[in-house]
């Protein structure tokens, strides 16, 4: 970022719209280091921005730092002096209690540098997003939403997909580090709008692995090789992302969470937490989504049946035949 974006106050109405170029790292604070946040700072790391990494678990920060980046002992310590505040949170209430706080601590807001940008990543409500942004604005505080899709190999690999909320300059702002993270980077128009593509785009995954669970688990109950069965649905007019890189058989694929005991992944509650916020919205504006909503219904029975720590690929426990 040029100096006269890092050293000079910024007007609360005029954010700097310089962006991070590969002679002029960024220093990130990156918050929330999940299978997902933390290959992401990674890769932040590796590409030689300055990465202040926190999160409650030591061990994942440990991981952060072995790759380059800094550890920080709070999150207020990781924004001190950032230029870029990238967060990676399961939920709305997260996302909103870190920037904004609560009735017995200060929101993270208080401590960013005026003109930093904030780069949320994290699943949650568009109306929360909106929130956020308009307190972060009204302090001379850029914001993006920008959720992602591709799983944790590809925030491993550095190809996610984003679906970014948020006015046209502060995307360009943040496209040479999103472009670090990812390898498709998708306008979908002003705050919140991220937000809600990506409930779109995992309502449908959602009921894309329980229809192709369905039917690996019928074609294997009538004795035929899953292998052999999911490359004929792959090459087929049934092919879909889960039998192209996300198998939930087990054995299947190598990369795939199931072959590694449905661990490693996105979570079945992840998942319910994503169809949950699609029927919201769907309510919101008395929307149909009738497979979504059973969708939900489904992996709301699987996570009480004990699995909801697991991959979400694992419902296909709950439709194979017993014995």
């Amino acid at each position: 970022m040029s100096t006269d974006c890092h050293s000079q106050p910024l007007p609360t109405d005029k954010l700097c719209n310089n962006t991070f170029k590969e002679t002029n790292m960024a220093t990130i604070a990156f918050i929330g280091l999940g299978n997902m946040g933390a290959p992401m700072a990674i890769n932040l790391a590796k590409a030689g921005h300055q990465v202040h990494a926190f999160d409650l678990s030591r061990e994942a920060v440990a991981k952060v730092v072995a790759e380059g980046g800094s550890a920080a002992t709070s999150a207020q310590e990781a924004v001190e002096g950032a230029e870029v505040v990238v967060s990676m949170l399961p939920a709305s209430q997260h996302v909103e209690g870190l920037f904004l706080g609560n009735g017995s601590q200060a929101g993270l807001l208080q401590g960013i540098t005026k003109g930093a940008l904030i780069i949320d990543s994290s699943t949650i409500a568009a109306a929360t997003s909106q929130k956020v942004a308009k307190a972060a604005q009204a302090l001379g505080i850029g914001f993006i939403d920008a959720p992602v899709s591709g799983g944790t190999g590809g925030a491993i690999a550095g190809t996610l997909t984003f679906m970014v909320g948020g006015s046209a300059a502060d995307l360009e702002r943040a496209r040479p580090l999103l472009e670090k993270m990812g390898k498709n980077i998708f306008h979908a128009g002003d705050v919140g709008a991220g937000q809600t593509a990506k409930i779109c785009n995992n309502m449908l995954l959602g009921i894309l692995m329980i229809g192709t669970s369905e039917a690996i688990a019928l074609g294997v109950a009538n004795g035929l090789d899953p292998k052999v069965l999911s490359e004929i649905m792959r090459r087929s007019s049934g092919g879909n992302w889960a039998l192209e890189v996300y198998n939930p058989f087990p054995g299947v694929q190598d990369a795939s969470a199931a072959t590694r005991g449905y661990t490693g992944g996105f979570g079945t509650d992840l998942m319910l937490k994503d169809l949950g916020l699609a029927q919201e919205s769907a309510m919101t504006v008395k929307a149909s989504t009738p497979l979504g909503g059973m969708a939900r219904q489904l992996y709301a029975a699987h996570s009480i049946a004990g699995h909801g720590g697991e991959d979400f690929s694992s419902v296909i426990k709950m439709l194979q035949k017993k014995g």
